[in-house]
């Protein structure tokens, strides 16, 4: 199993399962930019010699002021954090909800952190038949809402890639919810003012805002995330997190990546251009593929395939190329995988890959 640690991208464990090196794979079972990390950060590095016998800055105010001016808010409004997965478990904390609604699939972690400190979930399960898109109107998400627990939300969901209606987000705080969205692939939609809700966040007191730095700019290796919401709510979350969380080159990084507005436009272009021909190639072949507006794909294997997606995956690693198993979200069946969208001549691969081991389990009579 690839996913033994609850994440894609893990190549130690892949290296271990095909004896391959782990240099040698082509990963589509994480969700990285795949322009690679920006020119700024081997800089970034090389200026951190001379950083790395001072202690981080415990507030970090640099980036925070830059975050601030990026998104024109209050810097009192950001917790920076050390990845997204320490913001889901600090607001979990904050907050401490007894009951926490979930529309799944969605990612594991949510689950994982009310869990942890014993709340409850409820889950929405969404329908494959609706694109796997969350309705305005649905019945059990306003009845949730209406006994003021929690729900959290992915926009763009990860694993189906699905936008979250901000009018939803709305209503839901209208009927007295606490709201949390997680943008972590926020970054790849071009129309990204119509769809985020980090200012709103500064200015509702039941609403908070998760992002991810480290799908956008390639840098997973570097822990970087922050929480938006009204200062005087993001006040409680500060009290709760672990001192210097935030390492000092992290911070270094994260303030040189913002300035990189080339590197910006050039991967929005890319992935304008590479999605479609992507899921095009994936359907030729058989594929079903859901409509994502991030930088990866939830695709259902046809059933005449006769592979299952851990089948799929196995076959798939004996070539050296990782996929996805995303029958381990919780909503979805053994049919469906995930595949990060790369360069042209990685999705060429991926889908020679593919055509491969649907050509094997043919002739092996399957």
């Amino acid at each position: 199993m690839l996913e033994r640690y609850g994440h894609g991208g893990d190549l130690r464990t892949a290296e271990e399962a095909f004896d391959i090196p782990a240099h040698k794979f082509v990963d589509f079972s994480s969700n990285m930019n795949p322009l690679g990390a920006p020119l700024s950060v081997k800089q970034a590095l090389l200026t951190y010699a001379d950083m790395i016998e001072q202690y981080p800055d415990p507030a970090v105010r640099g980036l925070r002021k830059k975050l601030a001016e990026l998104h024109n808010i209050d810097a009192q409004s950001i917790v920076v954090g050390n990845g997204a997965a320490e913001l889901i478990d600090l607001i979990v904390r904050t907050l401490q909800p007894k009951l926490t609604t979930l529309a799944i699939p969605c990612f594991d972690e949510y689950g994982d952190a009310i869990r942890k400190i014993g709340g409850a979930v409820y889950e929405i399960k969404l329908s494959s038949h609706m694109q796997f898109k969350l309705s305005l109107d649905s019945e059990h998400l306003c009845e949730a809402a209406a006994t003021g627990s929690l729900v959290m939300l992915g926009s763009p969901n990860n694993p189906t890639g699905q936008l979250v209606d901000p009018e939803l987000i709305r209503a839901l705080l209208s009927k007295g919810a606490y709201v949390v969205v997680d943008e972590a692939f926020m970054d790849f939609v071009p129309d990204e003012a119509r769809y985020s809700l980090v200012q709103e966040a500064t200015k509702h007191e039941r609403l908070f805002v998760i992002r991810s730095m480290t799908k956008f700019y390639a840098i997973p290796g570097i822990r970087l995330g922050y929480i938006v919401g009204m200062p005087r709510t993001i006040s409680g979350l500060r009290r709760l997190q672990i001192p210097w969380s935030v390492n000092s080159l992290a911070q270094l990084i994260g303030e040189a990546v913002l300035d990189e507005k080339d590197y910006a436009e050039r991967t929005l272009a890319w992935l304008e251009q590479e999605r479609p021909w992507l899921m095009s190639e994936l359907e030729a072949i058989g594929f079903e593929v859901n409509p994502s507006a991030a930088n990866y794909l939830l695709i259902r294997i046809p059933n005449d395939a006769g592979l299952s997606a851990s089948m799929l995956q196995l076959e798939m690693g004996k070539q050296g190329v990782l996929i996805r198993d995303a029958s381990r979200f919780a909503g979805l069946d053994h049919t469906y995988i995930r595949v990060a969208i790369k360069l042209r001549q990685q999705n060429e691969q991926l889908i020679a890959a593919f055509k491969h081991c649907l050509q094997w389990n043919e002739n092996q009579g399957g």
